[in-house]
Parts: structure tokens; sequence; C-alpha cells
């Protein structure tokens, strides 16, 4: 099967090597341009670029795929299909119609649930206890194709978007790979009307923890920020983000500091309190609350923005 395939992040580099592995011909990648990262915000370039160059699979690297000369460039590939993995670029019908059997996506939720662009963070964040793979026919609506394949996998009490991240890029790549050896061969499911949910975007703004809301809320927003953008609070003008955290049964008004010891900072919330056991001041490295005491005191927690 020859195969362009398009997409940027790790969760995406993770399929173009198990297609790679399941022997399929990648004949082009294309991946977002290199992007200035890190603390000296030097270019770098993404993990299916990097993965591209390990295989030496020819990159493109467009701004847009709208304009005719990278659209002549995809058709010369004379590809049997696109994979489309987390790309970040909108790909127009035309692009769309080009390889024989169509672009297929690989989205991290159990379609129509979750379409859109964080649908990891947003099935922690609002408490779903299970999420998946859609193995998707592409058209030109927002994750809106028929489906080719799915799967489910459970959410743990303890992932964070990190830790469930890796298991559905792991079980993204099985997937595709499966769905390239059998297309042609079986018929698209169209998604259901109902149960349509979007996973907007996540901004970093969005990551600040109100602590008027309950404590159990809480707990998810900071397993669904983990590892980026991290959720956090504001003590004195100091960032200091919240890595992990429990409910615990205690209250008094919210953002008050009702103990803290080596079992962690109990911070009161909207509803319950929250037990923080591992935290970061900006500028720091990540601490267990006890090392977090001992390196700069409760100080920082008397004045807390909620």
């Amino acid at each position: 099967m020859r195969v362009i395939f398009a997409g940027t992040p790790l969760f995406a580099s993770v399929a173009l090597s198990a297609i790679h592995t399941a022997g399929h011909e990648i004949v082009a990648v294309l991946t977002q341009p290199d992007r200035p990262a890190g603390r000296g915000m030097k270019l770098t370039a993404s993990a299916v670029k990097a993965t591209a160059n390990t295989l030496n699979v020819p990159v493109l690297q467009p701004l847009s795929l709208k304009n005719s000369e990278i659209q002549n460039q995809l058709i010369a590939y004379q590809a049997d299909v696109m994979v489309v993995a987390a790309y970040g670029l909108i790909l127009p019908q035309a692009v769309l119609d080009t390889p024989k059997y169509g672009c297929l996506n690989i989205h991290a939720s159990l379609l129509p649930r979750w379409r859109g662009a964080a649908p990891i963070h947003r099935a922690i964040q609002t408490g779903d206890q299970t999420t998946g793979i859609t193995i998707m026919q592409m058209d030109a609506g927002l994750d809106t194709g028929a489906m080719l394949s799915m799967q489910a996998i459970a959410i743990a009490d303890t992932d964070t978007t990190g830790t469930l991240h890796d298991r559905l890029a792991t079980l993204g790549g099985v997937m595709i790979a499966d769905a390239l050896d059998k297309i042609g061969t079986q018929a698209a499911i169209p998604q259901a009307d109902i149960g349509v949910t979007y996973a907007a975007k996540i901004s970093k703004a969005e990551a600040q923890l109100d602590l008027r809301l309950p404590a159990q809320q809480l707990t998810l927003n900071i397993r669904a920020f983990n590892p980026a953008p991290g959720a956090y609070i504001l003590a004195q003008d100091n960032i200091i983000k919240i890595w992990q955290a429990s409910v615990i049964a205690l209250s008094a008004a919210p953002g008050t500091l009702i103990q803290a010891d080596d079992n962690g900072i109990v911070l009161a919330t909207g509803t319950q309190a929250l037990c923080i056991t591992e935290l970061q001041l900006a500028g720091s490295k990540r601490q267990t609350a006890a090392q977090f005491i001992a390196s700069h005191g409760v100080e920082l927690f008397a004045h807390i923005a909620i």
C-alpha cells in the first residue's frame, strides 16, 4: 500500500512507525513547519519529522494545503491512501480526493464523542470512564466521517493526559496498520447523530485552578492538564504548578490553607478540600509536599488567587 502520512506530534509518530513496521510503503510525510521550542526557543522539528528522517521518507512542511502547487505534489505520489493523525492543518476536498482510497484519520476518542482538537484532555476533565481510538474515513467536516473501526479502553483513576496519550498512541498504531490491511474490503459506518460532543483546544488560561470549584473537579483538571499546559494556582503572584492531588473531607472558605505536613498541602475548595502531594514552584523542579515545605515553607499559600 502506497501511503502518504500527515501528522505532527508524538501521538502521530507512533502511528507512522507502526505503518512502516507493517510493511507499507510510505511515499511522503506531511508535518507542521519547525517551531521554536524550549528555553532557547530554538527551531525544533516535530516528532513526526524526526521519525520520517530516520525512515528516509521525504518530508513536506507546507503552511497550507489549499494551493495547487502542494496539491499537485501530492497527486504525483500516486498514493493509495493518506493517513492523518493530529496533523494540525485542514485538508481541502481536493486533497481528500487525491488518494485512491481517500484519507483515514486516527482519532483519540469514541466518536461522535469528543470530536475536535483535545479529546484526551476533555475525556479526563469530564470524568469519562472510557475512551478509545476511532479509525475514520475523512470527509470535509470536523471529525464527522464514517467509521471503519473503533476500540475502547478504560480510563484509570490515576490516568493523566500523558499516560492515557501513550496508551492510545500505541493502540492507534495497531489499529491503523490493521485498517490498511483491510482497506477496500470493509464498509464504513456513519456516525450517530446523538451523543456528539466537541473537545475544544486547551488554553493556558483555563489551566489556572479555580478553588471555588469542587475538589473532585479540580483533581480531574489536574490530571487533564498533566503534562501540558500544567494546572496551576497563583500564590502571591507566584505560579505553582500542581501535578498530583486528591480529595480530602475537610472544609473552609475556598483558598484557605487548612494544613500542611509531609502528607500534603491541604487547600479548601468549593466543596471539600484538595490535598496536594506533588507541586512545582515556577523556576524550580517538581517536589513532593514535604520537599516543597522544606524548601519554600507555606507562606506562599497565605494569599492564593481564586
